[in-house]
C-alpha cells in the first residue's frame, strides 16, 4: 500500500489508474481505525478496482469544547491495519494541504435543513465542517465509488444531499453498522469508556430495538421518545435526544406513520459522547 501526503502524488496515482480503465472506490476517515473501518474497506474493495481510505482528522468539524486535540492520532497501526485489508493508497495530508487558506479562512459549505435537527442541533457548525472536508476530498479523489458507516446515519443523509445538490458524479454508499457482541456500535470513541461505562453502553442499543418494538405495536413516537429518553437516563446516561425521524430526510413523521423511519441516540456516559440508530423495517 502507498502512502501519500500531497495532492500531487495522489492525483498522479489516480491518474494512472483511470489510464488503466480502473474505476476508484474511496473511504474517508478520521484514523484511529477500527474493524468497523476495515468493513467499509471491504465493501468499496468488493465494488471498484482501486481502493484509496484517507485519514485526516478534520478540525472544521469540531467545535470549541470538543476533542479536536484529544482525537487519536495513530497513523501507523492505521497504515497497518489498511494494508491488511487490501487498501491500494492511503491518503493522509496536512491541514495546509485540504486548507491552504487556514481553517478559519477556507471556502465553507452548509447543507441545509437536514443539519439544522439531531446532531445539527447540539453541535452547530459540526456538518459544516463535514461537508466542506468531504467535498475537498471527493475534488482531490475523484472516486466513483465512497462508502460511509451507516452508525453516522445523520452524516450520511448530510452527504447524500450535498453530493445530489452539487451533481457530484460519485455514488454514496452505505456500509451496515459493525457491532460488538452485546450490541454496542464500533466507534473510536469507545475506547474511552470506564469498565463500568462500557458495561452500560450497550444500553443504547437495546433502547433502540425496543424504541422499534413500541413503534410496532402502535405507540405514538412522541410517546416512545420519552420512554426512551427516561429508561436512559434512569441507567446513568445523559441523553441529548432520543428521537423517531423519517429516514429520507430526518423530519418528524406524521402521527400514524409507520413505515421509512429511523431511531437515532445521542448520549453521553461519563465523559463519553455516543451515537447509534437503527432504521424500522
Amino acid at each position: 500500500m502507498q502512502t501519500v501526503q500531497d495532492a500531487a502524488a495522489l492525483r498522479a496515482a489516480i491518474r494512472g489508474w483511470r489510464n488503466q480503465g480502473q474505476t476508484v472506490g474511496f473511504v474517508p476517515t478520521m484514523g484511529n481505525l477500527h474493524a468497523g473501518h476495515h468493513s467499509l474497506i471491504k465493501l468499496a474493495r468488493a465494488r471498484t478496482d482501486r481502493v484509496v481510505a484517507s485519514v485526516f482528522v478534520n478540525p472544521t468539524q469540531f467545535g470549541p469544547n470538543e476533542d479536536f486535540e484529544r482525537y487519536p492520532r495513530t497513523l501507523v497501526q492505521d497504515q497497518a491495519g489498511l494494508a491488511e485489508h487490501d487498501c491500494d493508497l492511503l491518503f493522509a495530508p496536512e491541514v495546509a494541504t485540504l486548507y491552504p487558506f487556514g481553517a478559519q479562512g477556507s471556502v465553507s459549505l452548509h447543507v441545509p435543513q437536514v443539519t439544522e435537527t439531531l446532531e445539527g442541533a447540539h453541535r452547530p457548525g459540526h456538518f459544516d465542517g463535514v461537508a466542506t472536508v468531504v467535498c475537498k476530498l471527493f475534488s482531490l479523489v475523484q472516486p466513483d465509488i465512497a462508502v460511509f458507516g451507516q452508525k453516522d446515519f445523520q452524516q450520511l443523509k448530510v452527504i447524500e444531499r450535498m453530493v445530489r445538490d452539487l451533481s457530484l458524479p460519485v455514488k454514496v454508499m452505505a456500509a451496515p453498522t459493525l457491532r460488538a457482541d452485546d450490541g454496542l456500535a464500533l466507534s473510536s470513541r469507545n475506547q474511552y469508556l470506564s469498565v463500568a461505562d462500557r458495561a452500560l453502553a450497550p444500553q443504547i442499543y437495546a433502547t433502540l430495538l425496543q424504541m422499534r418494538e413500541l413503534m410496532a405495536k402502535g405507540h405514538a413516537w412522541r410517546v416512545i421518545e420519552q420512554v426512551a429518553a427516561a429508561k436512559l437516563t434512569k441507567a446513568g446516561f445523559h441523553p441529548d435526544y432520543a428521537a423517531i425521524r423519517r429516514a429520507e430526510d430526518l423530519s418528524e413523521p406524521a402521527d400514524d406513520e409507520r413505515g421509512g423511519l429511523v431511531a437515532l441516540i445521542a448520549a453521553r456516559l461519563g465523559q463519553t459522547r455516543l451515537i447509534d440508530n437503527l432504521l424500522f423495517d
